[in-house]
């Protein structure tokens, strides 16, 4: 075989290689395989901890967070480090023109800071968070979701994606016993966190109170509800309210809502993770919100 064939079909498999690996991390990204575990090499010591953060600075990562992030003018970035590799993937440019300090680093660096269990990919933003949003800046959201103390950022994170793509206005939690804006809430919610109001409140019955003035029906799921979701809705504003992992709604949240509503499930098994659930949910207020 010539030189130039032998050339051309390197580049083909490159090109191919680089497909797919930009398809699987995007999997990886939106949880559709398991991401692997760290190398042993890089392996960090058992004692480990993480860095002090300050109030107002939160460490993002991973490829698709970090450039939804840098696209999103509301973030107040402070510092960007990243890898050689990672930059090019990123498509950056010339760091020097850009806005903000950028820090090329080795993935060691970042394994350090970050951890061992984080899948950085190679980047980690250094910024503040993002605006608080009030109440009143919903009036015309017609969809809108409220979390009762659901902990884990992973789920969180879940959630945030499935009410951004059922174009929820807004996620509203707890700001005692919910995650706070973080890199993993952030690369759970693989981008959401940019393009949702994430918004945490002190008192859950007094927000479920104040978002009944702003004209939203407000349902609690529970599995004994007296009726399907389905049949529950009315008006044109409708907010979904749902329970922690374990203990579900509290029950000051089942006596401020509106109305309880269970999800009717034939199968053998009668309860679902909650962000499966908070889909399953908004897909149906988004049927009956239809204009």
């Amino acid at each position: 075989m010539s030189k130039d064939k032998t050339g051309d079909r390197d580049a083909k498999d490159s090109h191919y290689a680089n497909l797919r690996r930009a398809h699987r991390d995007a999997r990886r990204e939106r949880g559709e395989i398991p991401t692997p575990r760290p190398d042993k090499r890089r392996k960090l010591p058992a004692d480990w901890k993480p860095p002090a953060l300050a109030p107002d600075q939160v460490l993002l990562y991973g490829l698709h967070t970090v450039r939804a992030a840098l696209d999103n003018p509301e973030r107040r970035i402070i510092r960007l480090s990243v890898t050689q590799n990672a930059a090019a993937r990123l498509e950056l440019g010339e760091p020097s023109i850009l806005p903000f300090p950028v820090e090329i680093v080795t993935p060691q660096e970042l394994d350090r800071v970050l951890g061992p269990d984080a899948i950085h990919q190679g980047v980690m933003l250094e910024t503040q968070p993002l605006p608080h949003r009030k109440l009143e800046a919903l009036r015309d959201c017609p969809l809108i979701l409220v979390l009762d103390q659901v902990t884990d950022p992973h789920n969180v994170g879940a959630i945030m994606r499935s009410a951004v793509a059922f174009d929820a206005g807004a996620l509203i939690t707890t700001m005692r016993h919910s995650p706070t804006e973080s890199g993993v809430l952030a690369k759970s919610a693989s981008g959401a966190l940019e393009l949702i109001p994430y918004i945490q409140i002190t008192n859950l019955a007094d927000t479920i109170d104040e978002l009944h003035r702003l004209g939203f029906q407000t349902i609690g799921l529970d599995s004994e509800g007296p009726q399907p979701l389905e049949n529950t809705f009315s008006g044109n504003r409708v907010a979904l309210v749902l329970g922690s992992e374990g203990r579900g709604l509290r029950q000051k949240t089942r006596q401020t809502v509106s109305a309880l509503a269970r999800l009717d499930m034939p199968g053998a098994i009668k309860s679902l993770n909650v962000s499966n659930a908070a889909a399953i949910a908004m897909y149906a207020a988004r049927q009956y919100l239809k204009p």
